[in-house]
């Protein structure tokens, strides 16, 4: 059996049941092409309120805009609708803390594109940046 242990070679070596894989068909248990591998997208976006400390009354405001898509900016305008997934603080392993982070990273699925052009788009004074997106799906 080939040596497994190497760097790049993150593979399932056993089956549900245990069974040992075959080295000559690991190749066929990854993923090498862009995506997550469920329907729609999933879209990493930092939020904040103009660079001061968010309450949590306001990213709650902000997740409520980015689940309706209801814009605040242009009325005759509807936003893409997300399903807000995950809320993390803004530094890797932190947690949202209100009153005294002063952004947000929230990941977000659905098929469309945050709005990141327009500050207060799903809250008063929020700004969004997208920081990754994962394509779902495809053919």
């Amino acid at each position: 059996m080939a040596d497994l242990t190497t760097a790049g070679s993150y593979f399932q070596t056993v089956d549900n049941s245990g069974t040992g894989i075959a080295a000559s068909k690991l190749g066929f248990n990854k993923k090498s092409d862009d995506g997550q591998g469920i329907a729609g997208k999933t879209t990493v976006i930092t939020v904040g309120v103009g660079g001061g400390a968010i309450s949590q009354a306001q990213l709650d405001g902000i997740i409520e805009g980015l689940q309706s898509g209801a814009s605040l900016v242009n009325s005759n305008a509807k936003s893409d609708a997300f399903t807000v997934v995950g809320v993390a603080g803004s530094s890797a392993g932190a947690a949202f803390a209100p009153g005294v982070s002063t952004s947000a990273i929230l990941a977000i699925q659905g098929t469309g594109t945050p709005n990141t052009a327009d500050a207060g788009e799903y809250f008063a004074a929020a700004t969004v940046a997208i920081t990754a997106t994962f394509p779902g799906i495809s053919g």
